[in-house]
Order: C-alpha cells, then structure tokens, then sequence
C-alpha cells in the first residue's frame, strides 16, 4: 500500500494535466489522484474491518507469522494509520469532485427521435466521451482500426445471461427518498417490470427496462443485430447473447443508435475507466469512517448525488426511515464483520451501490467492508423477479399452455415452491447453489490463493514449506484444494 501511494504521488508530480489535447483518453495527473483515492480508501476500509484477523499482519492466525523475517511484526500505530489513509483518500477525492462536475440527468428514457437528449444516460453509450465533464480518463474504440467491443448488443436484450436481482432492484429508494417499505402508497409493488419502475430513483427507472420499450431510435437500415422493441424477458431460454438470467435486464452501456448493430463491424461506444461521480463517493465513506459524521463538503457531494439522481436529497429522512432488519434482506453491504451497520453508514453504501450499477467495483466493496462473513452460517437465495405472480402468464405457446418447466428433469425456471421469485442458479437441482440451500461464503475467499507452482519454484529443493512466500489465510499449501475456513 505505501509503496503503491509512493508511486502514485510521483505520478501525480510528473504527469500533465491534460495529455492528448485533453480528449482524456491518455493518463493524467487526475487520472492518478482518482487511483489514489481508490486505493486509500480500499486500505483504510480493509484495515479496519479486518482488524486482529488473519488478514493483516500481526493478527491472530496471520500466516506471514511463520516467516522469519516478520518476526514479531505488527502495524504500530494501527488505527491512526487507518484514519490516515481515510485523509489520504479525502484529499484525493475533493481535487476530483472539485474539477469534474457531474453531467445532468434530466430523467428522460428516450423513446422518440424527437425527445431531449439525456446526457447521464447516454454517456454511457457514446463513441466519443471527451465532451462529457464527468468523465476523467476513457477507452476510445474504432472499427476502422479494429477495436470494437459488443456490450450494447449485450444490453439490447439480457445481458448475456446477467441481470439484476430482486435484491438489488428493491434497494433502491423512492423518489421521495424513502425506502420502498416506509411508503407503502407510492410504492407500486413487483407483479410487473413497469410497477417497480414507477415513483423511483431515476438510475433505476432509465436503467432497468420494460417490455414495450424501444431499444433502437437513430439509424435503424442495414441493422440485424438488434432488438428494437423489448420484448417479455426469455427468461427460459439458455442463448447465452439473448437471453435474460433474473428477469430484470439492464441498459446501462445500452445506445438506440441502430449503427452500433450490424454483424459484419463491433459497437464502438467509448468505455469509462474513471468518472468524478465515484470521486464524491469516495469522499463521503471515507469522511464517515472517519470521523463518524459528515463536514459540509460530504453533505455538499451526497446531494448532488441525489439532486442528479432525481431524489430527495433530505439524506437524513432517508436514514432516520432506514430499518435495518428489513435492509439486510436485500443487501449485503449491510454487514461488516456479520454485524450489521448503523443506519447512516448503510446509506452511504446504498448511494455507492446505486450509482455505481454494472461498473465493476460491487465485488471489490464487499471484500473490503468484510460483507460477506454472515453467508458463512446464512446462505443466501439469488432472487430475481416476481415471475410465479401475474408476469408467469406471459409464457405461454400458441396454444395458451405455459412454456414454463419445473419440478423435472428438464426445468428452465425454479418452482414455485421455492419462492414467488426467479431463482436463477437453482433451476438445475444438481447445482452446488441449489444442493447446499444457497449461496455461502468462506473466510479464506476474501484473498485469492497463491498457485502452488509459485510454492514450488521459490523452495527450490525444501519444496513448498520452505518458499520464502507464505499462503494467504486459511488456504492449503496443496494443489487443488478447497478453503480451510
């Protein structure tokens, strides 16, 4: 980690501030304080949720321990250290949030050719990103070269077979800022796709779709991989391009530009690697764990979060409706260490949780908050939508019967009987997830194992045992095997 800081400041003294007339597409002086702020925060959360264990040196059952040259060490001055790094991560952050103003979402799904532009929406689907002041540094692709990637044919139906959860849908808040539990009124329940998209956060009502939609507006001749209008979820089907995993497909990193959809030439919509509203995200956790409350900058940066988002931005409404009983049955980001949070921390991560949809960091924040230690005891269903309620009648074959298989040999849905719900990985009876009654977790898959070959080539003649490298916690100094914790 301090080596990793150490390089970053010397990046951030040495490199320009806009390289490549500013087209943000080679690495920059702010391309480096937003990997600062990453990295500190990671390590300052890391450290402080997995304090005294295994996972931090001088911990209880720490394997660096065996080694003679971490004879005795620890981390001295371990939780100023932490409070350090959660500076570190805040300074960074503010020189971003500060200079990279975030784009304007004005709520609009486009459906017509006429209606307005929606920037938020599209800058996740625009060949050129330089233009859009969010974005900090981005991959262009060019079919003339070559370069060319297939994520909006991905999204022009299910997402190769990845969709939202029921989990992940559910937490999002109304737009009045309240959760879906604390107003029973505006919120319009989940017997239809078009219900749980009404009285949202606007991420969620522009970026889950709906049957009826239209997923094509501009430049529709010569196009053949397509689908122009949103059709049922095939939820059954097993076409790994076409087809729809939990029921609720994403748009995010969709374009309605018809020429991104022909089969001889790849889309070539630009990739964000980095985008100030992360930035703002930073800031906000960090200044929390921190000091257990918010200055007025994290307050400043949680509402322009909000205001974009289309939602209350009176955040402590928000926390003072949270219950947390009802918020740790849709996210496990309600627990660190299996404890869960306290109200305000958790809508803080909510916010992370919502903004960052389908852009690769959900993963790295579980791990780093200790998140997943309760599904060690609790295993978890993956749940997605409410397909054994009014949505199942949309099955059917020409002859009216349903198309939906269960209870046999050749299921393509879950029963019935094991919720209202889609479950999309215990379909297969002989799935691991559906045999050990859902999703579990162990400790040791935190850190990845070192290969075993990496054993061998360091111990020379002494084999394993006496490799100078030690294995991360509660993994064997044996090739394939499983976790010991």
């Amino acid at each position: 980690m301090r080596f990793i800081l150490s390089d970053l400041n010397n990046a951030i003294e040495l490199l320009t501030d806009n390289p490549g007339d500013g087209r943000k597409t080679r690495i920059s002086k702010d391309v480096a304080y937003m990997i600062k702020s990453r990295v500190a925060l990671y390590e300052a959360t890391w450290m402080k949720y997995f304090k005294g264990t295994a996972f931090v040196p001088g911990g209880t059952d720490w394997p660096g321990a065996t080694k003679d040259y971490n004879k005795n060490y620890t981390i001295s001055n371990y939780d100023a250290l932490t409070d350090s790094l959660f500076q570190v991560c805040m300074d960074a952050s503010k020189i971003i949030a500060d200079k990279y103003a975030l784009v304007n979402n004005n709520g609009i799904l486009q459906q017509d050719a006429t209606d307005p532009e929606n920037l938020y929406l599209n800058m996740f689907a625009t060949p050129n990103l330089s233009g859009y002041s969010e974005v900090i540094f981005w991959r262009e692709y060019n079919r003339g070269l070559g370069v060319s990637h297939n994520v909006p044919i991905f999204a022009q139906t299910g997402g190769q077979l990845i969709g939202l959860t029921r989990g992940y849908v559910d937490n999002f808040l109304l737009d009045n800022g309240l959760p879906i539990y604390a107003d029973a009124e505006r919120y319009q329940g989940d017997d239809y796709i078009a219900d749980v998209r009404k009285n949202r956060d606007s991420r969620l009502s522009l970026f889950l779709k709906e049957p009826d939609q239209k997923n094509v507006l501009f430049n529709m001749d010569g196009m053949d991989r397509a689908n122009p209008i949103e059709g049922y979820p095939d939820v059954t089907g097993s076409n790994r391009e076409t087809g729809y995993g939990t029921g609720y497909a994403i748009r995010k990193g969709g374009t309605f530009d018809g020429e991104q959809f022909t089969k001889i030439y790849g889309c070539y919509t630009g990739s964000i690697v980095f985008r100030s509203a992360e930035a703002l995200l930073n800031y906000l956790e960090a200044c929390y764990e921190k000091n257990g409350a918010l200055d007025g900058t994290a307050s400043d940066y949680w509402v322009r979060l909000r205001t974009r988002a289309l939602v209350n931005t009176d955040y402590n409404a928000t926390v003072a409706a949270t219950d947390m009983q009802q918020e740790k049955l849709n996210d496990w980001g309600a627990y660190s260490a299996g404890v869960l949070i306290d109200p305000m921390l958790y809508n803080i991560r909510r916010e992370r949780r919502s903004e960052l949809m389908a852009e690769g960091l959900r993963m790295a924040d579980l791990k780093r908050w200790r998140a997943l230690d309760q599904l060690i005891e609790t295993p978890y269903h993956i749940e997605g939508f409410k397909l054994w309620g009014p949505m199942k009648d949309w099955y059917v074959d020409s002859s009216g019967s349903s198309t939906l298989k269960y209870g046999g040999s050749d299921n393509n849905v879950s029963s019935p009987e094991q919720s209202s719900y889609l479950r999309p990985q215990e379909i297969n009876p002989l799935s691991l997830v559906y045999i050990q009654g859902g999703c579990k977790w162990a400790m040791a898959h935190y850190l990845s194992p070192i290969a075993i070959g990496h054993f061998l080539i360091t111990g020379g003649d002494g084999g394993s045992e006496a490799s100078p490298i030690y294995q991360n916690p509660y993994w064997p100094l044996e090739a394939n095997a499983g976790a010991l914790k």
